[in-house]
């Protein structure tokens, strides 16, 4: 028997499905009203720009509105600023999302904390990390939440299992290890720094690559019947993990593409729809 492949597309797609009828039930508490979502894209980046083409797309697909605002590659961390206050005041919009990354000139961390914390369905803000960190409710970030929702849907065992974050960015590593500590993990986040990073990662039950560069997590350091996760993705469709040395003594992994991707949209749509929930609750 092989290793159970964690489908990230279909489950999105099963979200999908149930997020349409929250959609529908939203609109008739409300006499109609469509939760809306605003994508704000600084620059030119053509990846950043297919990433907001696909979540435009997925907003279409339950019935959420999207408003994509595009500003210059030129745009002043001032500028950007008085943009998302504006999003702020705005009693149609429910979430904002700031497509990462910004150009060199804008201070990104003051841009994230500016989202108003209820309005910040993809989980940046330093108070939203806080308050997740603390037991408190927050939108989480999006890609690390849409993996605990994958972990949860296949039923893989957390509790009590040693899982080992190989990456620690602000809207992904740190509030990964914090998701799953929050589950019972026992958790050691790695880095650049790391002495001998093979042989802890050999002691892992889960491991989860969210390190930002190709295939750099070898098969041979991962233990027999480990689950793996990998969370980044490059050219050529590989991701942080060298995926094809690690199947054959793997219990179960996420795909590359396919496996994560799918699940950090979805996971997107369904708190920008909890947010309009949360606000006629």
């Amino acid at each position: 028997m092989g290793a159970l492949i964690l489908d990230g597309k279909a489950l999105a797609k099963a979200v999908e499905a149930q997020l349409k009828e929250r959609v529908d039930s939203f609109k008739e508490k409300t006499g109609g009203s469509i939760p809306l979502l605003a994508t704000i894209l600084v620059g030119s980046d053509p990846a950043s720009a297919t990433y907001v083409k696909m979540k435009g797309n997925a907003c279409a697909r339950v019935g959420i509105e999207s408003r994509r605002i595009e500003m210059p590659e030129s745009t002043t961390t001032e500028e950007l600023l008085e943009q998302i206050d504006v999003l702020n005041e705005d009693d149609q919009v429910f979430g904002i999302l700031l497509q990462h990354p910004v150009p060199d000139q804008i201070d990104e961390r003051a841009a994230f904390d500016r989202i108003a914390i209820e309005k910040d369905v993809d989980g940046v803000t330093c108070l939203g990390f806080g308050k997740m960190a603390m037991g408190e409710f927050a939108f989480g970030s999006a890609t690390p939440a849409g993996i605990m929702t994958l972990l949860e849907s296949y039923n893989i065992p957390i509790e009590g299992k040693h899982a080992v974050v190989v990456g620690r960015s602000p809207i992904l590593g740190k509030p990964m290890a914090m998701m799953l500590l929050s589950k019972n993990a026992t958790v050691t986040i790695c880095h650049s720094k790391t002495k001998d990073l093979p042989s802890i990662v050999r002691t892992a039950d889960i491991v989860v690559g969210a390190v930002g560069k190709p295939e750099f997590i070898k098969g041979e350091w991962i233990k027999e019947g480990a689950v793996v996760v990998d969370a980044g993705y490059h050219p050529g469709n590989v991701g942080d993990i060298d995926l094809k040395s690690v199947i054959d003594h793997c219990s179960a992994y996420t795909p590359v593409p396919g496996g994560v991707g799918p699940m950090t949209i979805a996971t997107l749509i369904t708190q920008t729809m909890l947010s309009a929930e949360r606000r006629i609750a």
